[in-house]
């Protein structure tokens, strides 16, 4: 579908066919977290950074996305609980892909936790987006999260395998998952899905080396990018973490190179 196509290049670079994603939609869980208080400012250094897009809440993207700076992608994401609720592994749904297209979207996200107790609810909800983003001509990016009580090690690479693939099976055009530890794995998830397969950071990680090293062994054996929030947007300086990351990402530099970027 052409539509779908012409969005997604704004999300993954038809060059390398990869991306830098940067999530800021954790306020609506967590609520207003230092790196995304002033979010014209953050919004502004990680455009400036290079990365393919910002992804956040129908809300948001009135108070901080446009007017101003380098332009940036945006995808609407459309799943929300709070860290306050009952059941925070439980994603409702809390707006439309025609609202998102109405925002200016160039491609909404769904947030699944496989294995959780709403885990059915949440596989309906994103088969029933995937079918309105068809229609729509939207790209659907699936952020697909083994979590529950079933999920002794959210990292490990058969639930992680498994969470990858069934975000294909429903209809995404890119999935979001954990990383499981190591390149060898991580292809097997790669090699399972497909559809482009980026990786999430999770909470912020000790040290940037560490983090250049996990997104250059992902990108090594064909993952397609990277989503991060916390590790960009609570950055000492999120734009130069930004444009390390794109480094590494589009043009394979390595972490001793993404490191020097940031003095």
């Amino acid at each position: 579908m052409i539509g779908k196509q012409i969005r997604i290049e704004r999300i993954i670079d038809r060059k390398t066919g990869k991306c830098v994603i940067a999530p800021l939609d954790h306020g609506i869980s967590g609520g207003p977290l230092p790196g995304i208080i002033n979010m014209p400012k953050t919004i502004n250094s990680i455009a400036e950074g290079g990365a393919n897009a910002v992804l956040m809440h129908k809300g948001m993207v009135q108070n901080g996305h446009r007017g101003y700076g380098s332009d940036i992608g945006l995808i609407v994401h459309l799943s929300a609980s709070t860290d306050l609720s009952v059941d925070p592994y439980h994603k409702v749904q809390v707006t439309s892909v025609e609202k998102a297209i109405q925002l200016g979207a160039d491609a909404v996200s769904v947030h699944v936790n496989i294995g959780s107790e709403k885990e059915p609810e949440m596989l309906e909800t994103t088969g029933r987006i995937a079918e309105e983003c068809d229609d729509w001509g939207m790209p659907l990016l699936a952020m697909m999260y083994p979590r529950g009580p079933k999920i002794e090690n959210e990292h490990d690479p058969d639930v992680v395998k498994l969470s990858a693939r069934v975000g294909a099976e429903l209809g995404a055009d890119i999935v979001k998952t954990n990383y499981t530890g190591d390149p060898d794995t991580f292809k097997e998830v790669v090699d399972g899905c497909p559809v482009p397969v980026i990786i999430a950071g999770g909470p912020k990680i000790e040290t940037e080396r560490q983090l250049f090293e996990m997104v250059h062994d992902a990108i090594s054996v064909g993952g397609a990018g990277v989503a991060f929030g916390r590790n960009i947007f609570q950055a000492k300086d999120p734009s130069k973490i930004t444009r390390a990351l794109v480094e590494v990402v589009h043009n394979k530099a390595t972490p001793d190179e993404a490191l020097e970027m940031l003095k």
